[in-house]
Formats: structure tokens, sequence, C-alpha cells
């Protein structure tokens, strides 16, 4: 259990034990909410039952006794059905007995498994993890048995599959081949060419063990003939194998043709008698993830009764509508054809099928997510014309018309009624802080507070000087006291003082790190969340931050370029607004790939800019050397840059060890122009505007990914001298590298994330709050016709039901809360 509703379940069997009088918490139950809905948050509850507990205690203390009770009862057998949990009332705590009893009733008698032949139809060609969820009544319960309940496995057995992260036959039913070996084309041996992957028949004409040479102990060998040529087949150090062949037996063997002295060989094949179904042979063959001591012919053998078994018994997921305006294969025969298929192209269906699945339940997630933000009621702050035309003739530039279209979205959303739930993406230098400015100065003309979080405290003190600058003058928005950082090296007796104007609503806009929520800090009346750097927070901080007003505007802001399709599957329960284009002034930053010979080059233009007055960055990918000392590290390369290269200029170093004050040290000496060259890990990826800076020099660059090399080009070109980056591979064969030369080709943030997800994946842009998605099987997140295939047919469905409240819903409903009840769809 999640340890807000175990406090919660604990503060529900007090109040029941004192009769509930309201004292279970002093003060009464309501007392307790603010504290327990960040904890409620942190823990990714669903926001629309965080909202009804919130509602429903507020109003307890109206209630008479009775009313109270079944107030409470009512409420936690709700809470029991939206989060799946066991039926276990309040004042009721399991007792030995009962627990024995939930045990004793896991170890039902599950049927004996029988082989089962599906023919597959055929199928017009039309990929995620079917996730584990909660059974639906025409779901057989068996499934949930331990895979004891097979013949075969023991607790050796079922404790090496545990390793598999298999422990129920439904588990097993959802363990996927890594890859396959077809070997459904027979051949003849006599047309056999080297290097085919092939099944060949034939009659065993003879049997030997005898010694291999060459340091082998063993070989056994078979010679097969199938009328028109013979052929070997050897298995080395096996020496058992000898025993399952006797002269005369019909042998099908399948593997990869190789030469042996000129003749044609098959090392080690798959092998199957001719009178038995071929599972390992003649076929398009499953190769399944092992763990030590465990045989891929046994495995598949399991794999084979269960899913030959099961698949068939398995409930739809899908309304049969969907399933035919998707053209999608059921789902029982996706997953038999997904373990053994009788051909390419329904595997390619029975995948698609199966991720399909999963990439649906993940829209439907943070559609209705969506739906719940949209369901709730926040302050309106509406910003008259003239006012907003004032604030924007203030702004150091012209907006930009990408800018104008952001602007007019976030003010939209202020002045809904609803909550603001944004995402605001812009390449870096794109204005997005300005436009975050705006709507914070709207909050502060209606007296409320706005806080703005960044990951940290270079960051945060740059967006603080931004906001002084902007609105902290005669004739601005704010007052001076009215705008405050707090940072963890904010002294003391300074962040009580910003504490009590907090506290008493005299402070405005407050600008600061994860003090924000570590600090005890309370709010009069937070209206407006500012989250910078969004991936760099977990869900759970974002909520603690966000539980400290009452349903405020949120906006999330990153300068990580993400691809579309990406965007809808990460933050699908967000509205998205792009600037995807720079202010006047921005330029282009050359981006130039030198040999690691070449390196003297680069240093000789880095010389060439601090002479000038100007600043350089050099970045490495590894914070120390490795055991091979094969790729440059920052600490090694920073001394012998200080003492052999750059003896007259004064270098700093940054990395991810150092500690806070050692970093906002190093920072702050690059950013006042203390020192010439900043030499760093990624660290300085996000966080620090250095206009003076015209230099960006990566070494290793071949290492990281195109959304990486891009940010880290961002950190040049902010002022208005023409600015340099250079990128220099490990080897000359790595700057052949395909992402390095996107770099060179263009500028476009968005270009070059299209390219990272084709290229690398999503890893790249999945932030802690995201680590679910690397759970997905079969699916891919750079798929962008399939995510837009599930976004669609996931709309069209809540369209039509949005609670999943028909019957033909059901298995849909109760996977969706099995999937995403622990949060993961709390993606905002």
């Amino acid at each position: 259990m999640k340890p807000s509703l175990d406090k919660l379940q604990k503060f529900f069997r007090l109040e029941a034990e004192r009769e509930y009088d309201n004292r279970a918490v002093l003060g009464g139950l309501e007392n307790m909410l603010p504290s327990w809905q960040a904890e409620a948050r942190a823990d990714n509850l669903d926001e629309v039952l965080v909202n009804t507990v919130t509602t429903q205690l507020r109003d307890y203390a109206q209630l008479n006794g009775g009313q109270r009770s079944e107030a409470l009862k009512g409420l936690w057998l709700r809470i029991q059905h939206a989060t799946g949990m066991n039926e276990n009332g309040i004042g009721a705590p399991q007792t030995k007995a009962t627990r024995r009893k939930a045990k004793l009733q896991i170890k039902k008698p599950v049927p004996v498994l029988q082989r089962v032949k599906v023919k597959a139809h055929p199928y017009k060609p039309a990929k995620v993890r079917i996730p584990k969820r909660n059974k639906t009544k025409a779901e057989p319960a068996a499934l949930d048995a331990r895979v004891t309940s097979l013949n075969g496995v023991g607790p050796v057995n079922a404790a090496r599959l545990e390793k598999l992260g298999i422990q129920s036959l439904r588990d097993m039913l959802y363990h996927f081949p890594r890859r396959y070996d077809d070997y459904s084309h027979l051949a003849t041996i006599r047309h056999l060419e080297y290097g085919q992957e092939v099944t060949v028949i034939g009659k065993v004409k003879s049997v030997a063990n005898r010694s291999a040479g060459k340091g082998r102990k063993n070989l056994t060998e078979v010679i097969i003939d199938d009328d028109s040529a013979a052929l070997r087949a050897a298995w080395f150090n096996q020496p058992w194998m000898a025993k399952n062949f006797h002269e005369g037996d019909q042998l099908v063997l399948s593997g990869t043709v190789e030469q042996f002295q000129g003749r044609f060989t098959l090392n080690n094949p798959g092998w199957e008698l001719l009178d038995e179904e071929q599972l390992h042979t003649n076929r398009i063959v499953p190769v399944y993830p092992l763990t030590a001591q465990m045989g891929q012919r046994w495995l598949r053998v399991l794999m084979s009764k269960v899913v030959s078994y099961w698949a068939p018994r398995i409930p739809e997921l899908l309304p049969t509508g969907l399933i035919q305006s998707a053209q999608l294969l059921p789902l029982s025969e996706a997953l038999q054809q997904a373990h053994f298929p009788d051909s390419q192209e329904l595997l390619k269906a029975a995948r698609q099928r199966l991720a399909f699945d999963e990439l649906f339940l993940l829209q439907l997630a943070v559609l209705q997510q969506k739906k719940a933000w949209q369901g709730i009621a926040a302050r309106r702050f509406e910003a008259p014309s003239d006012w907003l035309q004032a604030q924007v003739a203030q702004l150091p530039f012209q907006l930009t018309k990408a800018q104008s279209n952001v602007l007019r979205d976030l003010i939209k959303d202020l002045a809904s009624g609803r909550p603001m739930n944004r995402l605001l993406q812009g390449d870096v230098g794109s204005g997005k802080t300005v436009m975050a400015a705006l709507c914070m100065a709207l909050v502060a003309r209606e007296g409320a507070q706005s806080a703005l979080m960044a990951p940290t405290s270079i960051l945060a003190e740059q967006h603080y000087a931004t906001l002084q600058e902007l609105w902290v003058r005669p004739g601005s928005a704010l007052h001076p006291e009215e705008l405050r950082l707090i940072v963890g090296a904010t002294p003391q007796e300074e962040k009580q003082a910003i504490r009590h104007g907090l506290q008493s609503g005299a402070i405005k806009i407050v600008v600061g790190t994860h003090a924000l929520i570590e600090d005890p800090i309370l709010f009069s009346e937070l209206e407006m969340v500012v989250i910078d750097e969004q991936h760099r927070f977990g869900v759970g901080q974002r909520a603690a931050l966000r539980a400290k007003g009452n349903s405020p505007h949120l906006l999330v802001m990153t300068a990580t370029p993400i691809p579309r399709s990406l965007a809808l599957t990460l933050y699908g329960d967000l509205n998205l607004s792009v600037i995807d284009e720079l202010p006047p002034g921005r330029q282009e930053v050359p981006t130039h790939i030198l040999l690691p010979h070449e390196r003297q080059r680069a240093y000789g233009l880095i010389r060439k800019e601090v002479e000038a007055g100007r600043q350089a960055f050099i970045i490495y990918p590894l914070i120390e050397e490795n055991e091979n000392n094969q790729v440059k590290a920052a600490v090694q390369e920073y001394k012998r840059l200080q003492t052999e290269i750059f003896p007259n200029m004064k270098v700093v170093l940054l990395h991810g060890r150092l500690s806070a004050e050692e970093k906002d040290e190093s920072m702050g000496r690059f950013r006042d122009g203390k020192a010439q060259i900043l030499v760093s890990t990624t660290v300085i990826e996000v966080g620090i505007d250095v206009p003076n800076a015209t230099v960006m020099l990566i070494e290793g660059a071949n290492r990281f990914g195109l959304a990486q090399l891009h940010q880290l080009r961002g950190r040049v070109g902010r002022g208005g001298e023409k600015s340099y980056c250079i990128l220099i591979p490990e080897h000359d064969e790595a700057a052949e590298n395909e992402r390095l030369k996107a770099l060179t080709e263009t500028n476009d943030g968005f270009l070059l994330a299209e390219r990272d997800l084709e290229q690398r994946g999503p890893g790249q842009f999945l932030g802690r709050q995201q680590s679910g998605f690397s759970d997905l099987r079969l699916a891919s997140l750079s798929d962008a016709r399939l995510i837009d295939k599930a976004r669609r047919h996931a709309e069209e469905l809540l369209a039509g039901d949005p609670d999943l409240s028909q019957p033909e819903h059901h298995a849909l409903a109760a996977a969706l809360q099995e999937t995403w009840s622990d949060g993961q769809g709390d993606l905002s």
C-alpha cells in the first residue's frame, strides 16, 4: 500500500475506534489535508481520487456520528475500487488467520495444459507490453497461478524463471521472444548453399561419438540422407546427444550451413524427430531471453504448453468495433502468433496488435488525466488588453509570431476558470522565461502568488535576474520586495524572512530550486507554478510544489526539443505550445568536426577568442578516466589544459560530483568573467547563460546524442559576437558519425530531435518521472504512425464513453487501473 493511503487508513481506523468524534487528527480530519495531498501526489495517486478525498473530508466536521461512519466507509471502498486494493475494511486489520487463508486461496488447482491447434486466418498487415492487469470477470483466475503448477517446474526452475520476471502463467504469456530464427523453408541437401539458414529432413544413416581434437573433448556426429545427398550434423562436447538418434530415424534439422573439410555441415543445429510436432525446426522458431542454467529448448517447450492452452482462453481487451476499425488481430491470436508465428506476415501483425494495446492504454491514461484536470476549477486571471500591451511594450525585444501565439495560449488558459496544464517547448534562447514572466505578472496584478522552480541555483539566479530586469523598476509590475529568490545557499535569516513574506502574501513571485519544496514554505495564495527544465524533476517533486496551492495553474518548460510523436505520448496529458523561432538578434552557431589530431586548431581558436576578451567551454563525456584510459575525462584534462595548453589563462572545473557550493562557485566565476575557460561535463547542458562565451569545444562528441549536443551548442551564440561549436570525436572513424554530421547541417533543434529519436530511441528524452516507459516490451516510442493511431482511437472511444463504464469497456477500465494506478500516467 502506498504511504499516503496507509496513513489515511490509520486515520480512518483511529477515527472508528474513537466513535467518529473527528479527533483522530488534532483539529479534525480536515487539518491533515494539506500535508496528505502533497504525499498523495508524491505517491502519484490519481488526481480525481485526491480531489474526492479532499472534498469529502472537508465536509466531515458538519456530519453527525452515523453520517461520518458511512462517509468514511464509503470513501474507503471508493479508494479500494480506484486503486485495486484488496478489500480490508476500516477498523478491521488483517490477522494471521486471514493472511493464511489468503495464501491458501492462491493455490487453486490449475487445469491440465493441453495443446490446442488454432488455425491463423489471413490478415492484412496493419508494435509494447500488454501490461499486467486486474482480472475481468471473464478472465480465468488460474492465469495468476504460480508457474510451479506446471509439470516440470519445481522450486529450482521457478526461481530461474523469476529472474526473467516470470512468476505466473500470465507472465509467461507476455514473456516475448527476443528474436526469431526462420527455418520455415525446407531445402533438399543437394541444393544447399553456404551461409543459408535452412531446414532439412533426412534419414539417419549413422551416429558416432568421437574425439574432436584440437582441445575439444568430444564430437557427436550424425549423417543424414534425403535421397538427394548426404549431410553431416555435429554437436560439440555433448556426448549425451548420441542417445537421441538411431539409424533409420527420420530427423528434422535446422541451422546455418557451414563447411568442414570441403563438405557442408550443420553445427549444433536445432533438431526434432519427424513424428514429433515441430517446435524447434521447420518453422519460424522463437528465441527467448534466458537466464543462467536455463536451456532455450526447455523454455520453448514450456512456453508452447502455456501459449497453446491459455492464449485461446484470454478474453479480448478491446471492443469488437475498435478491433475492426483499427484493423487489428484478435488478442488471443496475436499472443499465439507472437510466440509461435505461422508466417512473417502474421508475426508482424501480432506484434503490431500487442504494441497497439500498450500505446492505446497509455493514451487512455494521459487523456483521462487531462480530462480530470479540465474538470477542476481554478481562479480566473483575465488580462485587460491595455495592461497586456503596456507590459509587452516594456520588453527588451519585439515578440516574434511564435511568441505571440504562445502568449495567446497562456492568457487564454489563465482566464478559462480551469487550471492551466501546459508544456511550453522552445529551443535555447527562444524566450520561454519571458512568456512565463508575463503570466506571473498577471497573477501578481490580482494579488496572488507564483512560484518558479529551476533545477540549479545558477539557473534560478538567471530567472530571478530576468524577472528583476523586466518587472522591478519604476512603473513596472512589481515592487522589489515582492520578488524574491530562495536557493540552498540563501542565509537562514533571509530564508526566514522569505517564508514569512510568502505566508503573509507580501511576496508575489518566488524563484528557487528544490528549496521551495524542501523548506517548510507556506503560501498565502499560490495560484501559478512554473517548472523549468521539467524533466530534471520527478513527479513527486512537482506535485509537492503544486500541492502548496489550491489547483494552481501549471506551466512546465523545456529547452529540449521533443518530437511530436513523443510529446503526444510522454506529455499527452498536457496542452502543448511550441516556440519554434529564435528572437531577432540570435544567430546560428556554425558547427565543425575536427579529427583528434587537429585538436590544436581548436585550442588556437580558443586562444584567439580569449585574447579578444571572450570565453570558451570545453566539454568532456566523463568526469575521470576509465580503466582503459581511452576516453578523455574532465578532471585529468583540466589539469593538463591549465598547466600545458592555457597556462596564462584562468581555467575552472565543473562536474557532477562537486558539491552544490563548488558548482555554484565555478559557474559563478565563469559567468562573472573571472575565468576564461570552463572545463566541464554535461552538467552545464542546462543552467548557465554567459553571453560572452563564443566557443563550445566538445571532446568525445560521438558519445553524445543529437539533443544533448544541440543543448550544449546552445550555450554559445547568446551574445552579439560570432560563435563556434567544435566537435572532436574519439577517433578518426567516429568523425563519420551520422549524429555529428547532422549537427553541422542544421541548427533546427526539432529536426535534430526527430533524427535522434530515429537513431537512438527515446531514452535521452525520458526524465525521472517517465521511467515507467522503459518497461514497454514491444512498442517503440519512435513509431509516430502507431502512436498517432492509438491516440486517435483513444480520443474516439473516450468521446463516447469518458468513464469507460459501458460493459464492452470493462476490461479496458480494469487494465487501465492496474497499469497506471501507481501514477506513471501523472506526467505533468
